[in-house]
């Protein structure tokens, strides 16, 4: 028995011995609890969902589960600067443009939609509502022919390939949610419009703008150096360089919330795509995931961030000029509250006043590709569901009056 305890305190003494050559940097504590979490962000995401978007959506949850939990569709942004070689071979694998199928839904080609028409009887025009819940004398709702976006029936999950480049190494096509694009054509960017994107990384809603070769001037910012650095990426394999100059871009790394002490009353169409719980990403991959234990306060703090974001942007615009408000969550609280707020913070804060765009003609007119949420009392909502797994994607436009 003695001999045992001598030999347990040599190994003891030796092991301490070797505790203290390590340095603490690389030392483990060892713990009772597992080092891991019990359930993975990808759960936790679906356990809040299932009992926020329940309540919110009621009937419409369970389909909309089943589809945020399947295989999303992508759509192909077409490079309008590229000579496409792709795109006879995507139309004969019956992929088609759901822009130009969305205008022919609400224009038949019997009709003979540039005769002048009164603002009312222009199907495709859009009412506005201000603040304090007055109508105005709707407009018209113009969108570029510039823009075509590639998708595969409804139904059909067939993805695409990867775009290759034309000979002067310009890709063919960008891929994206088909409904990503929804907030660059409600923004209606028309011909010599200087552009605001203040939350611009990847990259595509700015690339997007760009094919409307109707910008005389994008801002793309964002508040990631490193996604800054994956935007420049993307826009420099899609776009010419003589288009990428500094009088016609200009890509910048602030802090988007305080935008409107850097450049205010300054851009005729500003968009504001903010960082949200990306519904998808949440219920897909645990990595970067904002349902990490590590980013609680972060989650909690989303919607007060995007009103800053929002409010900054409205700041950005001039008067007169158009707010695009959007996200990839079916959320309430980061989707109407935060415009709900934005506005009141607009008009208490800086005396601004704006109206609300009804963007109801834009989902009658695609709604053949997409399924929208239904009574909505605050913008547009792209919903996932299997026969069209897009989504989600909120928009809400904003005008600037004062």
């Amino acid at each position: 028995m003695g001999l045992f305890l001598d030999t347990s305190r040599v190994i003891f003494s030796r092991v301490k011995d070797l505790r203290a050559l390590t340095s603490k940097r690389h030392r483990v504590k060892g713990k009772w609890a597992a080092t891991q979490p019990k359930q993975p962000p990808t759960r936790m995401a679906l356990q809040h969902f299932d009992a926020t978007y329940s309540a919110q959506l009621g009937a419409l949850w369970p389909s909309i589960r089943v589809a945020l939990l399947s295989e999303r569709k992508y759509g192909a942004l077409l490079n309008h600067f590229s000579h496409n070689p792709d795109v006879e071979e995507l139309q004969g694998q019956g992929c088609k443009d759901f822009i130009s199928n969305g205008e022919a839904f609400m224009f038949p080609a019997s009709a003979d939609h540039h005769s002048e028409l009164r603002p009312e009887e222009d199907s495709s025009s859009v009412s506005t509502v201000t603040h304090g819940g007055g109508i105005r004398q709707p407009s018209p709702l113009r969108l570029s022919p510039n823009i075509r976006c590639l998708v595969f029936p409804r139904g059909d999950i067939t993805r695409f390939r990867p775009a290759r480049p034309d000979k002067f190494g310009l890709l063919s096509y960008y891929l994206l949610d088909a409904a990503s694009m929804l907030p660059c054509l409600a923004l209606d960017v028309q011909e010599s419009h200087t552009v605001l994107d203040l939350c611009a990384a990847p990259g595509g809603k700015a690339l997007a703008l760009l094919q409307t070769q109707s910008v005389r001037f994008l801002c793309a910012n964002d508040l990631s150096v490193s996604r800054t650095s994956r935007l420049k990426r993307v826009l420099h394999s899609y776009v010419p360089k003589a288009l990428l100059t500094d009088d016609k871009l200009r890509i910048t790394s602030f802090d988007g919330t305080i935008w409107g002490e850097i450049e205010r009353n300054s851009f005729d169409r500003v968009l504001v795509d903010v960082p949200c719980t990306t519904d998808r990403h949440s219920l897909m991959d645990d990595d970067n995931n904002i349902f990490s234990r590590s980013r609680v306060g972060e989650r909690r703090s989303l919607p007060q961030l995007q009103a800053q974001l929002l409010l900054a942007g409205i700041l950005a615009a001039c008067p007169g000029g158009d707010v695009l408000y959007s996200t990839c969550t079916l959320s309430a609280n980061q989707n109407q509250a935060v415009v709900q707020q934005a506005v009141q913070l607009a008009e208490e804060q800086h005396g601004i006043q704006l109206q609300v765009i009804c963007l109801r003609p834009l989902a009658q007119m695609f709604s053949n590709t997409f399924h929208f949420a239904p009574n909505l009392h605050l913008g547009e909502m792209v919903i996932p569901h299997l026969a069209a797994n897009f989504g989600p994607i909120y928009l809400c436009k904003l005008r600037r009056l004062t």
